[in-house]
């Protein structure tokens, strides 16, 4: 073949036309949107009749997928940076433990409390980023290392301090304070009690709570895993950050030789995850009124598992937060829904091992087909 036919075949490949179904086969959306539709579907059949969808069911695991959201965002953006944090859940139950400490041990305002608890948090956040940068070493192995070093000090600091693992009274030390309103709120309380007194959202059946509203609120822990998807996906989407992102995880060579501030990037996505994760433990807190040293076992692999099913490749560069939102929101639906049909709860767990397993092999496949790999 001479050059100029080499040339031309060259050309042909990079300029072909791609079909309508082969681009929508490679969004990273697909895996989530089948799955939702899927698991909707499921229990449409299994558990119509269970309450599921009634409005304290969609409260219900709207509330749990709503947890799950709010830590795969930040899991989402490290993964598309071409970076993994597995201390998120030991991040969670430390955040918890010094609101905890801090508020009712010490009796500091809450304000400050939750203040101070962001800050520690992301700079530890900031640590993880900063090691794995200036080390090389992989962040898988770092931030295991900082899940067992968090874990141990929210484990060690209040059987230490209080002589046991769970201290209580957050919600009463946090009495009128403006920003655990923030964590710990409602909205929307007026528009559910005006459908409530119109009979539309309403107990019927329970004696003195006729007439109440079934869902007298939307929990803030929903408000922010909603604002986080948008933030998310605006950065994603809509900035150069986010192309940097995507750069990042892609090709980080090639990316520092286009100019972009990998290191930087990937420290700030790290910070990020922090701040989801601390966001999630504020919540949390403020919902039981307590922390305990157990809180967030096993958080880490959910927000990954989250991220694959929305179509996050394992390899960086690629993925999406919508998609990540849905696979959140699978794992709330699911781990409800299995509830409501009456089965073991435990087969969960086996959910979740089958789907990470199918996602990865679609997204394998999806990496071949933009890759153009055999």
């Amino acid at each position: 073949m001479s050059d100029a036919t080499q040339g031309d075949a060259v050309i042909d490949e990079r300029i072909k036309e791609m079909s309508a179904f082969r681009r929508w086969l490679i969004r990273p959306e697909l895996g989530g949107i089948c799955g939702t539709i899927i698991v909707f579907a499921v229990f449409a059949v299994f558990a119509s009749g269970s309450g599921m969808f009634s409005g304290q069911g969609i409260l219900n695991w709207g509330l749990v997928s709503a947890q799950f959201m709010i830590i795969a965002v930040g899991a989402c953006l490290l993964m598309i940076a071409g970076e993994f944090d597995l201390s998120v859940g030991s991040m969670i139950g430390f955040a918890g433990m010094m609101i905890a400490i801090f508020g009712v041990v010490l009796a500091w305002p809450m304000w400050i409390v939750i203040i101070v608890t962001f800050v520690i948090c992301v700079l530890i956040g900031a640590l993880n980023g900063y090691i794995v940068i200036r080390t090389g070493l992989p962040s898988f192995i770092v931030t295991l290392a900082s899940l067992f070093i968090l874990r141990g000090f929210t484990i060690y600091l209040p059987q230490t301090i209080e002589r046991k693992t769970i201290i209580g009274g957050i919600r009463d030390a946090a009495e009128g304070d403006w920003l655990a309103t923030v964590f710990g709120g409602k909205i929307g309380a007026p528009l559910f009690q005006w459908l409530g007194d119109a009979g539309i959202l309403t107990v019927f059946d329970r004696g003195t709570n006729i007439g109440k509203p079934v869902v007298d609120g939307i929990p803030m822990l929903v408000v922010w895993a909603l604002a986080l998807i948008i933030f998310g996906h605006v950065l994603l989407t809509r900035t150069r950050f986010g192309n940097w992102i995507f750069a990042a995880g892609g090709d980080a060579e090639a990316a520092r030789n286009s100019g972009v501030p990998v290191a930087r990037v990937k420290v700030l996505m790290f910070m990020f995850t922090a701040f989801c994760a601390t966001v999630f433990a504020t919540c949390q807190v403020m919902e039981f009124g307590s922390a305990g040293a157990d809180r967030g076992l096993l958080k880490e692999f959910e927000a990954i598992i989250a991220v694959v099913i929305g179509g996050a490749l394992l390899t960086g560069g690629y993925g999406s937060v919508i998609g990540a939102a849905l696979g959140a929101l699978i794992f709330g639906v699911v781990q409800q829904g299995l509830f409501f049909a009456g089965v073991e709860s435990s087969l969960f767990r086996v959910f979740l091992g089958c789907i990470l397993l199918m996602a990865v092999i679609l997204n394998t496949y999806i990496r071949r087909v933009i890759t153009g790999e055999r």
